[in-house]
This record gives C-alpha cells, sequence and structure tokens, in this order.
C-alpha cells in the first residue's frame, strides 16, 4: 500500500462493511426501492439530524447523521444490484453528498456557537472547507483526465467520525471536528500533488496506467 492509497479507515475494513450490508441491499431489491429515493432519503435524514444539533442534542444528531451515512453507503450497490445504474443517478447521488455534507457541518457549527464554543465553531468552517476541497479536487482533476481519488479522510471518514463523535460525547465530536478540519484540507493537498505527479508524467507513460481511467457510473467517495 502506497502512502496515496493509505486511508484512516482501511480500504479493506470498507469491502468487510460492505459484504455485511449485502443482505440489505438484496432485501431494498425484492421489495423494489429506488435507488434515487434512497439517495434522497439519506439527506433527509441527516438534515433531520442537523436540527437535532441545534436543538442540543447531539448525540441523536450523530445517530441520525450515521445513518444517513448508511442510506449513502449502499444507494450505489442498490442501483448495481437493481441494473438501474445511470448517469444521472451518479450526477444526482454525488450532488445530494455536498448538500448532506454542508447540513451537516453547518448544525455541528450551529451547536458550537449554542454553547459558546467558538473556537470549535470556526474549526466546523475550516472543516467545511476542507471537506469541499476535497470532493472539488477530485471532480476537477478528472474532468482533466487525471485520477484523484486518494487520501487519508475521504467522505466515509468523515461522516463516521463526526457521527461517532456526536454519538459518544460532545468532547468527541470536539476532536473530531479538529481532526476532519486538519486532515481533511491536507487530503485536498494529497490529491492536487498527486495530481501534480501525474500531469508531469511523459505521454507515454500516461498510456500505460489504464488505473488512472475514470468510471462515472461508480459511486464515488468524494
Amino acid at each position: 500500500m502506497t502512502n496515496a492509497s493509505r486511508r484512516m479507515i482501511p480500504e479493506s475494513f470498507q469491502r468487510g462493511f460492505m459484504t455485511l450490508l449485502s443482505p440489505l441491499v438484496r432485501l431494498l431489491t425484492r421489495l423494489g426501492v429506488s435507488p434515487n429515493a434512497l439517495t434522497i432519503a439519506g439527506v433527509v435524514i441527516t438534515t433531520v439530524g442537523a436540527l437535532a444539533f441545534f436543538f442540543k442534542s447531539p448525540r441523536t444528531g450523530g445517530f441520525l447523521i450515521l445513518l444517513g451515512g448508511l442510506c449513502d453507503a449502499i444507494d450505489g450497490s442498490l442501483a448495481r444490484n437493481a441494473g438501474k445504474a445511470t448517469r444521472f443517478g451518479a450526477l444526482l447521488d454525488s450532488s445530494v453528498d455536498r448538500y448532506a455534507e454542508f447540513v451537516m457541518l453547518f448544525g455541528i457549527g450551529g451547536y458550537f456557537l449554542m454553547v459558546d464554543d467558538y473556537v470549535s465553531a470556526a474549526v466546523t468552517f475550516l472543516a467545511l472547507c476542507g471537506s469541499f476541497m476535497v470532493s472539488y479536487t477530485r471532480a476537477r482533476a478528472e474532468s482533466l483526465g487525471m485520477a484523484a481519488k486518494i487520501g487519508v479522510m475521504q467522505r466515509p471518514e468523515r461522516i463516521v467520525f463526526l457521527g461517532a463523535g456526536a454519538l459518544i460525547h460532545p468532547i468527541a465530536l470536539k476532536i473530531t471536528i479538529w481532526m476532519v478540519a486538519v486532515f481533511a484540507n491536507f487530503t485536498a493537498l494529497q490529491r492536487l500533488r498527486f495530481a501534480f505527479k501525474q500531469d508531469a508524467t511523459p505521454p507515454q507513460e500516461k498510456n500505460q496506467t489504464p488505473e488512472f481511467k475514470s468510471t462515472p457510473l461508480t459511486k464515488g467517495d468524494a
């Protein structure tokens, strides 16, 4: 495993988790649940979780963030398993993910303001900036024909860390928001460096690296 491919939640752990969720995906397929409806449900649940933070209920907010993240984790698998994977579905998923992440961090920032923790509120803003830059650097790099799906803190890490931190204790939430603020921005810089190295590669070598090809219908971690 290279330094660029290391993540705070290992890929092997994520694959194992998705394997555990496969019976749920098959059940939803048999029930005829729409992948797009599941995508929308994820952002709705996350929005309710964000509102819970404004009511000073971080544990409820953390639980709902994790539940919304679960919907986000399986909607792509559901689409492929049901034979309903479309380009619009991939676009909807990526777009809704950005809204979900915004409302999640907006709710957390609002909670810190309401408990008069202005430093943590400012750190939440940095976490928001880093989260969006992680997504933007990947999308922009892939639009230019380069790969950038690397980094220590991608979307699954941000959802799990913040949701679990809020569920455990407000102090744990404060620690995880600092982690996201630091490592999300670090991940964006990792992706820029990774793209730079690809652009500096001679053309004949680029043609020998098919792994850099993007797969538009595959769900991304952002």
